[in-house]
């Protein structure tokens, strides 16, 4: 399976920092400046998980991102209405995001388990034809792997490692505890290494 990007690792650190919690009070707080740098911070992850959940059109990202402008907006909207602890806004965010990729999939009138599993943070315009070509192997196999499992499965993998929320993150916003979130991480993780052939461990 293919590790986690360095940036994916650098966007899950700032949701996880004190500075984060700190950034959500003061745009509780109705400041500019805190409201500009905590959607700053919260978009890439956003568009990280609605590109995993929809997935491309053709050769672009355009309905995923489409939908990620959507939740910004209603995230934009709701914020003076939050009045949980900063610790719990992620989890506040998944909820909104999860509304509005549900609504795309009504609008478009068609199956809700289409994921892209590799979701990449730009275009890699250093890569050969013979790498995209690779690339698209790639996010072909994976989305075969992640269509295996259980749509719960599938969603408590997208929070945890396209998203990077916490054991205690995703447990609030799927309704579980923190013990069954890492448990059923572990199941869909232990499914996914059974299917990958030989030559795929790295």
């Amino acid at each position: 399976m293919q590790a986690i990007s360095s940036d994916a690792t650098e966007i899950f650190a700032r949701l996880k920092s004190a500075a984060f919690h700190e950034l959500v009070v003061s745009s509780m707080a109705g400041e500019r400046d805190a409201i500009s740098t905590l959607f700053t911070w919260i978009q890439p992850a956003i568009y990280r998980y609605c590109r995993s959940r929809i997935g491309r059109s053709g050769s672009a990202y355009s309905s995923a991102d489409d939908v990620a402008q959507e939740i910004c907006v209603a995230v934009y909207g709701a914020l003076s209405r939050y009045g949980d602890e900063p610790e719990s806004f992620l989890p506040f965010v998944y909820g909104i995001a999860a509304h509005k990729v549900a609504d795309h999939y009504r609008r478009a009138g068609r199956d809700r388990s289409d994921p892209a599993a590799d979701v990449p943070d730009g275009v890699d315009t250093s890569a050969s034809p013979e790498q995209q070509i690779m690339a698209a192997d790639l996010r072909e196999r994976l989305s075969d792997l992640l269509d295996t499992l259980p749509p719960r499965q599938r969603e408590i993998l997208r929070l945890r490692l396209i998203v990077g929320l916490s054991a205690q993150e995703t447990a609030t916003a799927v309704g579980l505890t923190p013990t069954a979130v890492r448990v059923t991480q572990h199941r869909a993780l232990v499914k996914l290494r059974a299917a990958l052939r030989p030559n795929e461990w790295i």
